[in-house]
């Protein structure tokens, strides 16, 4: 007996115009990298060694055909497997069926891992340069002040069971809260970001902290742990938000709570440049899907505007999101 179709019916004509655009073997390889999240046209230019103008008519055809789409931030745009539709399915349905072992898809993940690695080096080494002055870069942001007040009133008065900070930089967020927690983690890539921290937290007297070097792809604590969870300005500097999000989300417990601040949408192009910004914001929107995919249920979103200083200050936007799973006695 035939085994059930892994995606929605289509048309005759879709599903033969999805086989078409895929049909070609740096198509394929594209759709391969893509599965493995996000990329810019730079980023496959690198990896497979071809040139930019072939590799954007590659994906002009697929996102024609439906098999990928786009996302334009400023000067850059960002391309990934469809997701919604069934020419998308079919791209993971045909991705799922390359052999993981082939030699050419082997090499081209290999090169990928070497550009995601130089990538988060630039960002770490920016973060090394200015670990002692991280606090007065973000001041130039957005009123911390109203930030955090904007967060306390989120988490409230009463105590923590545990709490795990993501990208916890200068130790601020482990600062406001830490002193009320059973337990509290704190986790950045960088040593000098850890440094940092702990000097800072030591100055404020708060004791008993786990700070751990680790990947926010891959996070080195237990699934199912953390009452809360906070993501504060980490995201514009990651190739895949989304995927953090999604691992993030995992290492909630039952019930729990995650706090994502970030930048709203904005145009400051510098800020790539100048501080190794990968993302110039999210929209209300964005982080709402990716929260949701992420198997929670967004539950808040704020806009802190900047002063009306005309000094090009960012807009920060505060998301809530809850665990829909049920505490059982």
């Amino acid at each position: 007996m035939l085994s059930p179709s892994p995606f929605s019916p289509m048309a005759l004509s879709a599903l033969i115009s999805g086989l078409r655009a895929a049909g070609e073997d740096t198509r394929l390889r594209i759709l391969a990298l893509l599965e493995e999240g996000e990329l810019t046209v730079s980023d496959l230019t690198d990896i497979l060694g071809q040139s930019q103008p072939r590799v954007s008519r590659h994906l002009k055809l697929m996102a024609e055909a439906g098999l990928i789409e786009r996302s334009r931030e400023g000067a850059w745009a960002f391309f990934r497997i469809a997701e919604g539709n069934s020419i998308g399915q079919l791209a993971h349905v045909l991705i799922g069926r390359i052999d993981p072992k082939d030699s050419i898809i082997a090499a081209d993940r290999d090169r990928l891992r070497a550009v995601r690695l130089q990538r988060s080096e630039a960002a770490q080494a920016f973060f090394s340069r200015h670990a002692d002055e991280w606090d007065r870069i973000r001041s130039l942001h957005a009123p911390e002040a109203v930030v955090e007040a904007a967060i306390r009133s989120i988490v409230g008065d009463r105590p923590i069971g545990s709490l795990l900070d993501l990208g916890t930089g200068t130790g601020r967020m482990i600062s406001l809260f830490g002193g009320r927690c059973g337990r509290v983690v704190g986790i950045d890539a960088s040593h000098a970001m850890l440094a940092v921290a702990r000097a800072n937290l030591e100055r404020d007297g708060v004791k008993g902290v786990e700070l751990r070097q680790g990947d926010i792809y891959a996070l080195p604590v237990e699934r199912n742990a953390f009452e809360l969870v906070i993501v504060h300005q980490v995201l514009h500097f990651l190739d895949d938000p989304a995927r953090a999000l999604r691992e993030a989300a995992q290492v909630l417990a039952p019930g729990g709570r995650m706090i994502v601040v970030d930048f709203a949408p904005h145009d400051l192009e510098f800020l790539r440049e100048t501080q190794a910004h990968r993302r110039l914001g999210f929209s209300a929107a964005q982080m709402t899907d990716w929260l949701t995919e992420a198997g929670l249920n967004v539950t808040g979103h704020q806009d802190i505007a900047p002063p009306d200083t005309g000094g090009g200050q960012l807009t920060v936007s505060v998301f809530t999101a809850h665990d829909p799973r049920v505490v059982l006695a």
